[in-house]
């Protein structure tokens, strides 16, 4: 039966959706030798030869989907160029080739999902309001009124105006937390959110994603799914 190839990718446990179209559009994705670089070919992927960056495209194995604490001072990548730590040599134990879902930056830490389930990937990257992401910031000062407004109704970034996001006080101090949840994912945008109202984040920590929760985590520690949040996750997947 043929299907997308983005969609035969991801399902692949290759990586999500959205990185496979990246791959397709770079031209770095053949199909019985072809390449096919529309977002709309097609292929069976029980018949046909298809290979991801010159690697032939093999059945996923056992679907993985693993919690972690990511600490500060590594990269969400595989591999990192500059030789920086990344987070895979925290899930060393995973016998299935997995790759982290979204982003925490370099000095950002906290939940990191990780898995080689590509259509979960790819439901809680794009889910919005199914998946909104909750985080504690530190910043160097404390928001008044208007600027937890600004953040409420959203404000200009690139652009474009945020979706609105909620904000409350979690700690107070000269040099007060925040806990923001977000429905959507711009590069390094809590830093960005709080610039533009003059405050530095000095820490920022994810503590959920949907209804996963950091829980007792520590920095470098995962753990897997259990059956339950597995069948409730693939559920909210299959409605994103």
């Amino acid at each position: 039966m043929k299907e997308r190839l983005q969609k035969i990718i991801s399902q692949a446990g290759i990586t999500s959706r959205r990185k496979a179209e990246e791959l397709i559009v770079a031209g770095q994705v053949t199909v019985n030798g072809k390449v096919l670089r529309e977002l709309g070919s097609k292929a069976d992927p029980e018949r046909d030869h298809i290979k991801v960056k010159g690697k032939l495209l093999r059945p996923p194995g056992e679907r993985v989907y693993v919690m972690l604490y990511k600490p500060r001072g590594c990269v969400t990548t595989l591999s990192d160029p500059q030789k920086r730590p990344t987070v895979m040599q925290y899930v060393k134990g995973v016998r299935e080739r997995v790759y982290p879902v979204g982003r925490l930056d370099y000095h950002s830490e906290g939940l990191l999902l990780i898995t080689n389930d590509g259509e979960f990937a790819n439901a809680i990257q794009t889910g919005g309001e199914r998946f909104p992401k909750t985080y504690l910031v530190k910043v160097t000062g404390k928001l008044d009124e208007k600027g937890l407004e600004r953040f409420r109704t959203g404000m200009i970034l690139d652009k474009r105006r945020t979706k609105p996001a909620e904000i409350r006080l979690s700690r107070a101090g000269d040099n007060p937390w925040y806990e923001v949840t977000l429905t959507e994912g711009r590069q390094n945008q809590l830093r960005r959110m709080f610039h533009q109202l003059g405050l530095l984040v000095e820490k920022l920590k994810r503590v959920k994603i949907g209804f996963l929760e950091l829980g007792s985590l520590q920095p470098g520690e995962y753990r897997t799914f259990t059956e339950r949040e597995v069948t409730r996750i693939r559920k909210k997947a299959a409605k994103s």
